[in-house]
This record gives C-alpha cells, structure tokens and sequence, in this order.
C-alpha cells in the first residue's frame, strides 16, 4: 500500500481513490496528504497497522470518506477538523475508546451529513457530552457499539435527523419519549435490545416515518389503532416482542406499506381479519408478509388471491387450518413460501404448481395429503429449496422422470416414495441437504447414488427398508457432515467372511461429522477406513454384529469425537487405556458386547465429564443449516429406558459399560469424573470395593453396579450424591449397614437384593443380621486351615497329572485338544437345532 500511495501521491489531480478490500497489512503513508485534491477515498475493509498520519487532514476536499474495518487504534481525531466538506464518514469497526474528544470534533463538520460508527468502541462518556450541535447531520448508525445501554440523550437534539440506526446494542432502558423530537425521521431501526415498556404513543407522531424496525425487544402491551397513523410506512417489523391483542384496521390505512412483518407476537387473531385489513389499499403494493408463530388460526379464504405482488410469504407454526384456495394460485410473483407447522388439508399441489418464481418451498408438518404427480411440479422450474417433512403425501412420477428444478435442498420425510429408490434423484447435480427418512423405500442404494451426492453435506435415509450392498465407487475425497443410515437392513452379501462390513470407500468422506448407522446387520471388524474421518463428533455403530477389538487408534485419530457408541454389537478384548485421550468425549457406550479385562484407570483424563470442564451449549451443532443450527439427538439408554436427548444434550454426561465381561476393581479414578450424569457397569464381573471416593461424582442421577462381584461396604461418601434419581447395588456380595441419608431410603429394596445388608429400605434389622462364621478350627488366625491345605494339594495332583503330559507328547496334546474339538462341536449344533424347534 505504502508504494501504491507514494506512487499516488504525485498525481495531485486524483479526486477518486478506492482501495477497499485490497488486503493491505502495512502502514497509511503519510505522503496520502499530498493527494489535496481527492474528493473520494475509500480504504475499508483492510488490515491496516499503526495509526492514522496527520496528514489526512490536507485533504481539505473530501467529501466521503471510508475507514471502516481497518483494524487500526484511533487514538487522535484531531486531523479531521480540517476535512469542512466532509459529507460522508465510516468509521466502523473502529477502536474509538482513546478518542476523548471524537464528538466534540465531528460536530464541528459543517458539511457532515452521514456519520457511521457501527461496531464501534467508543470512549468513556461518550453518551453525556455537554450539548452538541450537528447542525448537518441527516444518517447517524450507531449499531452494534460497545457497551450502549440506554439512548444517548444528545441524539433527541439532531432535529435534522432522517435516518437513526441503533440495533444490535444492549440498551435495557424504557423506550425514550425523546424520540418525538426527531419529527423529519423517515428510518428508525431500534430492533435486537431489550426495551422494557410500552410502545409511547410518542413515536406515532412520527408521520414520516417510513421504516419502523422494532423486532426482537422486550416490548410489551397492545398495538394500538394509533399505529395507522404512520401513513407513509414502507417497511414495518414488530417481531419478537411481547405485543399482544390484534392487528388493527388502522394499518390498512397505510397504502405504501411493502414489507409488513409480525412474527412471534400473541395476536390471537383469524388469518382472515388479516386479509381484510390488507387487502383494500394495500394489497396491490405488498411484497413481504411475515406472520409466523403469531397465533393466527382459521381459513385463508378466496380474498387471498388479491395478494398478486407478493414476493415472500411466511404463515409458519400458527394454526391455520382447511385446504390452500384457488385464489392461491394467483400468486404468480411468490419466490419465497413457508406455512410450515399449520393444519392445512388436501393436496396443495392443485395450485402450487403454477410457481414459476418460486425459490423456497416448506409445508413441512401440516394434514396434507394425495398424489402429486409430475404434473403438479413442472412449473417450478426455479425452485432451490424443498421442504415437506411430516405431511401424507406420495408421489407417483414415471421411472424416467426428469424434474424441471435443480434443488440444493431436498427434505421429503414421510412421503411414500417408495418401493422402489427415487431414480430421478440423478438429475439433481446441485444437493447438499437429503431427508429421505420414513418414505417407504425397500430398494438397495443404486451404484450412482454416491458419486452423485459426493459434495452433499446432510444425508438421512433412516426408517425405511433399504437392503443390499453399502458400496461407492468415489476415490476422491467428498464432503459430506452428516450421514444416517439407522434402522434399515443393509447387508453385503458378497463376502462370506466380512458380511455386511462397510465399504473402504467411506474413508473418503473426509468432512464427516457424524454417522449413525445403528440398527442395522453390518458386521465385520470395526471399520478401519474411519482413521480418516478425523472430523467425526458423533459415531453410533450400536445395534449390529460389529466384532473383533476395539482399536486403540481411536484415541489417537478420532480426537474431537464426543458421543461414541457401539453398544448391542460383538466387540470382544480388552478396552485400551488410549480411549482416554478422546478428551472431550461426552458420551462412552460400550454396553451389550464381550469386552473383558479391566476397565482402565484413566477415566480421570477425560475432562468433557469432570464439573470444571463440563459443556455450557446444551445442543450439540454438527453444522449451521436454513440459518439454523443442525442438532444431533440422541437415545440413551437410562434407568432402564431409552430417553431422547436433543435440547439439552451438550449438558449430558454417560458412561455405560455394562453386559460385558470385565472384572478387576472399579478404579478410583472413575470417580474423578464429578461432571459425569449418568453410570452404568453392572451384569459384568468387576470386583473388590466400591471406591469409598464415590461420593465426589455429585452430577451423578443415575449409577447401576448391579449383578457383579463387589464385596465389602457401602461407603457413607454415597449419601453425598444428592442428584442421584436411580441406584442399583443389587447382586453383589455387600455387606453391613446400608449408609443412612434421606436420598439413600428413597430407594425401592429391590436395589439393595441379593447382598448381605441391612437396614432401611431393606426390612432386615442391623441388629439380628446373623455373623458368618469362617471354615476353620476354633483358634481361626493361629491354627492350620486343614480344608484349603487339602484343596492346595488336590490341585497340584490334579495339574500335573493332566496337564504334564500334555507338555511332553505332542501325541497327546492332539488328542486332548481334538476331544474339546469335539464337544464344542456337538454343543453348537444341539444349541443351534434346540433354538430352531
């Protein structure tokens, strides 16, 4: 930049210099000043270093100038009484907080008719200076600055003002009544604060007023009729407020007004009054109407149709009921529709058809239903955007069907699709986003259906009843967030040996997120072409037949995984002790399989489960879609049944191992894990004490250590635990006095069975629990234990009068081992004939 501007510098003549988002990182030069005659000079949206040179101020000519997003400290302002034709100022972004006198200085600009200080850090005070006087000034945006929390004072004196931006701030005061000051407004946008009253009668004064943005506060009360006052609006957004009441007739009183948007309000109102109110002087100019979750309810009637110019409607989540009219189709302009999540019936199709404009279609969750043919879409022919989850509708197209639209998003759930896969899916080369869930699909997945999704980023074909081979033929790496093939039955039966293992060619989904393939029949070892996918945060490969070990590159490679399930499968061996470097692991469920040996004691290393370190984003966002976050749910299997988790399951904390074979003792440093909600080790082998510890897990609601081999007592620490909803100690071989605690006694007996305890909830009394006397002769300690001294012997007889030989002949060692062959064999097949019968 600096040999740009020195170069530049010597054209005196230049009145016009652009440089915005050219990527500058140096300095401004200070030969700038030599350019006296520039009027224009744009440098924006560059990462420009130091600060501003004195100079600037030789530039007596300017009228616009843009410093906004530069990065740079402004800390002296002082060059800028200099600039007295300045129009135009930007200066975004900017760091002001050393700028003491930025106010005093700018309204000494006679000629300063813009003033834009977005995102700015302004100085301290800088909202009570002593009185000031912009005597030019028309457009103040003061939006998205650091640290506003009430309306300065000093802008109620800009009578001149036809243009006042103030959104994105933290302002927490009561709407001001100086706003009646600013009779010429025309632009007032005060949406996304947090205004704690009513709406003053104050601002309907405002007779000029042509946009009016209030969306997203805090505002309360009616809409009053007074807001037909504002006759010359354009553009009116209430939404996300706490108005409640009605739409007045009034409104209709304002024949210019555009864009009319009304979201999130308590109207309790009939869509048709809507209609009413709109239709005799506006409807002709209406481009925008956004009334969603408004509590509108009833019919759209015919009237509707008189809306021809209307380019986006949003009726979305009300309760608007009956079939679309036949006026509907008369919105031939529409480019953007949403009545999502109503009760409208029938076939909508019948005059949805006609769209030519269309972009965006959702009429997800409603009580339609038919048959949409080919017919019926042909002329949305712009259409990018298709959203029709939860209605009964099916389609009945011809196998060489060619739709006339190329969409990037498709959701079709519960649609009847099927039986056979949509062959017409081909043709949409342009597909990111795919629900193809619950649509009756009993096909295999065609060879072509990879490679022509290779670049999609949401893949859901859950719920239906796909068979046959999972194979790709991509060799690239291709993008895809998220793939669901849960709940189908997908086989391979091209190899006797890894039947319904996944394809190698998965490893090329190199941007995965997250993959649910539960419930299905894959087998095979655990799928080695996922060392890859070092993306994943979600991997649920529960409920197949899945068998070998559990890699220990899991822990290596899979570093930001935090739900990791592979439960209900035939995974066997040890559990590595390097699954405890998945740090941010959430969710660990290893329950249903044939692991065994100990369970590591590393527990402790995996921080997402301790207190300190636990999730404060209660949704768990693989991507952000429809400018809406993407959030995974899950089941887990708690207290004995599956719960769905979605809203809150970044605050979910599991850890269930159990229906395995592990033994050794419960490590200490499981108990560690004071941020952990939910354990479950029991039907395994574990033994020794429960951690006397245990009391530190105080997130615990549910712990089950039921059906192993745990001796000695309860520790009292348990009655620590005070979230604690379930505890199943039962069948162990625990002893003593069952800890006392209000939480421990609310607990049905049933979950102390099958041990030797005593006390509440149990009926057994402490005092009459009899003592177990040892085997042994009366002075037990001293004397010789004759009973294990004989076992000891019997044992070393018995071992090397089988087991030598075996050591010695080869002879032997092959027919011992032959003979167990053979038992084995014979114990197979009467299993498998007595499970046939």
């Amino acid at each position: 930049m600096m040999s740009i501007l020195v170069f530049l510098g010597s054209i005196t003549s230049l009145t016009h210099l652009n440089l915005s988002q050219s990527a500058f990182t140096e300095e401004i030069p200070p030969q700038i000043g030599n350019l006296s005659n520039l009027v224009y000079l744009d440098l924006s949206s560059n990462f420009l270093i130091g600060t501003i040179p004195s100079q600037m101020g030789n530039l007596s000519n300017l009228r616009y100038l843009d410093l906004s997003s530069i990065s740079l400290l402004v800390e002296n302002v002082d060059w800028l009484s200099s600039l007295s034709k300045l129009e135009y100022l930007d200066l975004g972004d900017g760091d002001l907080s050393k700028s003491l006198h930025l106010l005093h200085t700018l309204q000494a600009l006679p000629s300063l008719m813009q003033l834009h200080l977005s995102w700015c850090t302004l100085p301290p005070h800088y909202s009570q200076p002593p009185l000031l006087n912009f005597s030019s000034l028309l457009t103040l945006d003061m939006s998205r600055v650091s640290g506003i929390s009430y309306v300065p004072n000093w802008i109620f004196g800009l009578e001149k003002l036809v243009s006042l931006t103030l959104n994105n701030n933290d302002i927490h005061s009561p709407f001001p009544d100086g706003i009646q000051n600013l009779t010429l407004l025309q632009n007032l946008d005060l949406s996304y604060n947090s205004f704690s009253s009513s709406i003053p009668h104050s601002l309907y004064g405002l007779q000029c007023l042509k946009l009016l943005n209030l969306a997203n506060n805090d505002l309360q009360g009616t809409i009053v009729d007074a807001l037909g006052n504002l006759t010359s609006l354009i553009e009116l957004d209430l939404s996300y407020n706490e108005l409640d009441g009605k739409i007045p007739t009034s409104l209709g009183n304002a024949c210019n007004l555009r864009d009319l948007r009304f979201s999130h309000l308590k109207l309790n109102q009939q869509v048709n009054e809507i209609t009413e109110i709109l239709a005799p002087c506006i409807s002709h100019v209406l481009t925008t109407l956004v009334a969603s979750s408004s509590q509108l309810s009833g019919n759209l009637t015919n009237q509707f149709g008189v809306f021809e110019n209307i380019v986006a409607l949003d009726f979305s989540n009300n309760t608007i009921c009956g079939k679309l009219p036949r006026s509907f189709g008369k919105l031939s302009s529409l480019e953007f529709l949403d009545l999502s999540k109503n009760q409208f019936s029938r076939n909508p199709f019948e005059y949805l058809g006609s769209f030519s404009k269309l972009l965006y279609l959702d009429i997800s969750d409603n009580h339609f239903q038919g048959v949409v043919n080919e017919d019926g879409l042909t002329n949305l022919t712009s259409l990018k955007e298709f959203y029709a989850n939860g209605v009964n509708l099916s389609l009945r197209v011809s196998s060489n069907w060619l739709p006339s639209f190329q969409l990037t998003n498709l959701y079709m759930s519960f649609w009847q699709l099927g039986p056979s896969f949509p062959s017409w899916l081909q043709s949409q080369k342009k597909l990111e986003y795919i629900d193809l869930s619950n649509t009756c699909i009993s096909d295999s997945i065609p060879t072509w259906f990879w490679k022509a999704f290779s670049k999609a980023s949401y893949l859901n074909l859950t719920h239906n009843h796909i068979h046959g081979e999972l194979v790709t033929t991509i060799r690239n790496p291709i993008s895809i967030d998220i793939v669901d093939l849960s709940t189908n039955h997908l086989r391979d039966f091209q190899s006797n040996h890894f039947t319904g293992n996944l394809p190698l060619s998965m490893g090329y989904l190199v941007d995965l997120q997250s993959l649910s393939i539960r419930n299905n029949s894959f087998s095979g070892i655990f799928p080695t072409m996922l060392k890859e996918n070092n993306q994943l945060i979600f991997l649920d490969l529960g409920e197949n037949n899945f068998s070998g070990a559990i890699p220990a590159w899991i822990g290596e490679r899979l570093l930001k995984i935090k739900f990791l399930r592979l439960r209900s499968n035939k995974f066997s061996g040890h559990i590595s002790n390097k699954i405890c470097g998945l740090i941010v692991l959430q969710d660990l469920d290893l329950a249903q399989n044939n692991l065994f040996g100990n369970i590591p004691n590393c527990f402790n290393h995996l921080n997402a489960m301790s207190q300190k370190n636990k999730s404060r984003q209660s949704f768990i966002y693989p991507f952000v879609h429809r400018t809406q976050p993407y959030a995974i749910s899950v089941s887990m299997l708690i207290k004995g049944r599956s719960i769905e988790y979605k809203s809150i399951l970044g605050l979910v904390t599991n850890v269930d191992l159990s229906h395995n074979n592990l033994s050794g003792e419960i490590p200490r440093e499981i108990t560690d894990l004071d941020g952990l909600s939910f354990l479950n080790l029991s039907n395994n082998q574990l033994s020794g004490q429960i951690p006397s510890s245990i009391g530190n897990m105080r997130s615990l609601e549910s712990i089950d250590i039921s059906r192993n081999q745990l001796s000695g007592e309860i520790p009292l620490t348990i009655s620590n635990l005070n979230f604690l909803t379930k505890l199943d100690l039962s069948h162990n071989h625990l002893k003593g006095k069952i800890p006392p605690g209000t939480q421990i006694q609310s607990f049905e007996a049933s979950n102390f069975v099958g041990n030797n305890l005593c006390g509440p909830p149990l009926p057994v009394n402490c005092s009459k629990v009899p003592v177990v006397e040892h085997i042994g002769t009366e002075d037990d300690g001293h004397g010789v234990n004759w009973f294990f001294v004989g076992m000891a012997l019997g044992f070393v007889v018995g071992f090397w009068i089988v087991v030598a030989p075996l050591f010695i002949s080869r002879s032997w060692r092959y027919v011992y081992f032959r003979f167990f062959d053979d038992m084995w064999y014979k114990l197979q097949s009467y299993c498998d004939g007595w499970f046939l019968m």
